[in-house]
């Protein structure tokens, strides 16, 4: 189901993930949501498609999740 605030995700999503990329995962989960209303595994797919998205934007160093370009900042 879409999330409504990032406090909504899911623990290991909250624990892992900075705020701005917790935005970026319940935003994409949540447009996936929508645009796979009539896939049998949809929630699974969802979270696939969230961490692609997150992933474009941060990546992992060590046990941190850190923006791709290190010059920005949310």
């Amino acid at each position: 189901m879409p999330y409504a605030h990032n406090e909504d995700l899911p623990p290991g999503v909250r624990s892992h993930l900075p705020p701005h990329a917790q935005s970026i995962f319940r935003g994409a989960f949540n447009g996936a949501w929508h645009a796979h209303a009539d896939e049998p595994a949809r929630e699974a797919l969802c979270h696939r498609i969230a961490w692609a998205a997150v992933k474009r934007h941060y990546r992992k160093q060590g046990d941190h999740w850190v923006p791709i370009d290190p010059g920005w900042e949310p």
